[in-house]
């Protein structure tokens, strides 16, 4: 029988791990059925199935780690009902899978590439030898994203008793926390604004229990790496600025109204996009690369801007492709759908691939600024904090006055072996001058 074999969903992808089962043993598949949701080091991903029939055996565990080549999952065609016997059958004996000859058929591919791992598989070790990987269930699964799974479990819920109202029987969060709290508290949760995040849950213990620690894999230990790469390969160095944005807000509020821009969302994070790439229009070192190996600064003619995302598995950083090339409402589309497939979980490694220069809205959590880390592979990265009314003084002479402004806080970290703080200081004064009064933007 066709045993299906992790693929290689991303570029270099080593090991990914196993998130979902999509279907059981027993149920009938066909091709590019989805079969089960990975976790690489970059996002989560639904895998298809190449094969159609019926699935005979689920090969590793939700929550195990695989290496890419490592088969599965076995689908076969259906096989008809046994004729009536005085004895039982014998029981099939399980498939050595270091051993693919012994399946008596021929190797899987995938749909979405294919990479053997040599040596034969290799994986934890799975439960003792004659005893299935994974039993089938008594019911039937609840079907749930990753993000709602993780939510439910820190929140102690079972998903089995949740009612679900998504789309096909899907559990969504609201169905969760309506499941551990009244229709009142529900009511509050859904009517909240999207921009306001949201509490996190305490994680769920036994008593008396004091630690509880969590392996460090996919997307979180992805991001680490990361961190630490760029921390201590690049010097980076930080510089602020503080400044009234209220023409700003007011600008939102217009264009929230404008035919053109109706249907799609508008936030103060569009306007700070915009004055990023005309500012990089006018500071192109921060949207270029050092390369150690060939001793060149590369300067892009593009910029694919990025939008670190919070996620419930750690920190993604998504780019709007070509987003020098876009105009505002093309520019709001691509920022919404970005978003809205981060907050999801989907976010694919394409999506995350050949970013040029990141923003980070650490204003959504209350914070007024911060030091960013640079995104590695990149030289600059701007950090927006959270717009708020204060006390500001305006007007010049014996027009001085204080009123109530809407003021944020910005703050670019760049490399400092190739930007100066002069060419730092420039950008983040131009991203500055066209949110303090926006029509500045008509002389850049």
């Amino acid at each position: 029988m066709p045993e299906y074999k992790l693929p290689d969903v991303g570029e270099g992808l080593t090991e990914a791990d196993i998130v979902a089962w999509r279907v059981k043993v027993g149920d009938t598949v066909k091709v590019n059925d989805v079969v089960v949701e990975i976790e690489t080091a970059k996002s989560v991903v639904e895998l298809p199935s190449p094969y159609a029939g019926e699935v005979t055996a689920l090969m590793v565990e939700e929550g195990e780690t695989v290496v890419v080549g490592t088969p599965i999952i076995r689908i076969g065609e259906a096989a008809p009902a046994p004729a009536p016997t005085p004895a039982p059958a014998p029981a099939q004996p399980e498939i050595d899978p270091s051993n693919p000859g012994a399946t008596g058929g021929g190797e899987g591919e995938s749909l979405v590439g294919r990479a053997k791992a040599e040596g034969g598989s290799t994986r934890r070790k799975r439960k003792a030898t004659g005893t299935p990987a994974v039993e089938a269930p008594t019911d039937v699964r609840a079907l749930a994203k990753p993000p709602v799974r993780k939510l439910a479990k820190d929140l102690g819920v079972d998903l089995q008793a949740v009612v679900p109202t998504g789309d096909g029987g899907t559990v969504t969060r609201d169905d969760v926390l309506a499941a551990t709290s009244d229709a009142s508290a529900t009511s509050h949760e859904t009517a909240a604004p999207s921009s306001t995040p949201a509490p996190t849950a305490r994680p769920s213990r036994a008593p008396g229990e004091r630690e509880t620690r969590e392996p460090i894999k996919g997307v979180r230990r992805a991001m680490g790496q990361a961190m630490v790469d760029s921390a201590f390969s690049a010097p980076h160095v930080t510089v602020w600025k503080t400044l009234d944005v209220t023409r700003t807000m007011e600008l939102v509020e217009r264009l929230r109204g404008h035919r053109e821009l109706r249907d799609v969302k508008v936030t103060p994070l569009l306007v700070v996009a915009k004055a990023v790439l005309l500012a990089l229009g006018r500071q192109p070192l921060l949207n270029s690369t050092w390369d150690e190996t060939a001793g060149e600064v590369v300067l892009k003619h593009y910029v694919n801007l990025g939008i670190a995302a919070a996620t419930p598995r750690g920190l993604v950083v998504p780019n709007i492709k070509d987003a020098d090339a876009l105009g505002l409402r093309d520019l709001a589309v691509a920022l919404g759908a970005l978003t809205a497939t981060a907050r999801e979980g989907r976010t694919s490694p394409a999506d995350m691939a050949g970013g040029s220069f990141t923003i980070t809205n650490v204003g959504v959590f209350g914070m007024d600024a911060g030091t960013p880390i640079l995104n590695p592979g990149e030289s600059g990265i701007l950090a927006v904090g959270a717009i708020e009314r204060r006390p500001w003084v305006v007007g010049t002479g014996a027009e001085e006055r204080i009123e109530p402004r809407h003021v944020t806080t910005l703050a670019i970290s760049f490399d400092h072996r190739h930007v100066d703080g002069e060419t730092g200081s420039r950008f983040l004064a131009d991203v500055a001058a066209v949110l303090e009064d926006p029509a500045l933007a008509l002389m850049f």
